[in-house]
């Protein structure tokens, strides 16, 4: 019995971690003109990551809090070797 139970943890286990692989990545990396805004006038970096949002005060005249870039990474099927 305990076998079977370790087996099907096993296979969720597996099976939840090809679903993240094959979802899309955000990041923070990107051109300042591309930022989108995410937050209001004196958002702090706290605050700005509580709305799951990237924050970058360095650079004057864009937004400070600004939402993730979506990156998309494809699956084994798509990639070639």
């Amino acid at each position: 019995m305990e076998y079977k139970v370790i087996c099907a943890l096993v296979l969720v286990s597996v099976l939840a971690l090809s679903t993240l692989v094959e979802t899309q990545s955000e990041t923070c990396a990107m051109a300042p003109q591309e930022r989108k805004n995410c937050g209001f006038p004196g958002v702090t970096a706290s605050q700005c990551a509580s709305k799951g949002c990237c924050f970058d005060d360095t650079i004057l005249g864009v937004p400070w809090c600004f939402t993730p870039k979506t990156i998309d990474v494809p699956s084994e099927d798509e990639c070639e070797f």
